[in-house]
């Protein structure tokens, strides 16, 4: 999603969907090389397009009702799954502990 788009779903100003994505930068948790791509437009102009753990980080980080919706969205197809779960540990490579 580009930034326009990202202002509209979250019905934020451009402002705060910027200072939000530094923030969510400086934490560390993306690199912009992965989170965001920038295209050429038929224009000749770029757009920053960026990715759905982007989208997904900031909806948690931005405090609007759009990026409320969104969060309860995300939540609710995420509780609603009733998959199970398998947690496979290996134990053939065993490093003695030294006390």
């Amino acid at each position: 999603m580009n930034e326009m788009e990202l202002v509209e779903l979250f019905g934020a100003i451009a402002p705060t969907l910027r200072a939000a994505i530094r923030a969510v930068y400086k934490c560390g948790n993306f690199n912009p090389l992965e989170a965001e791509k920038r295209i050429k437009l038929l224009n000749g102009y770029y757009a920053d397009m960026y990715a759905l753990p982007m989208v997904v980080a900031l909806a948690f980080r931005i405090d609007t009702s759009g990026a409320a919706t969104v969060r309860n969205a995300l939540l609710e197809r995420l509780c609603r799954r009733k998959e199970k779960q398998v947690l496979l540990v290996s134990m053939n490579n065993r490093m003695p502990y030294e006390c």
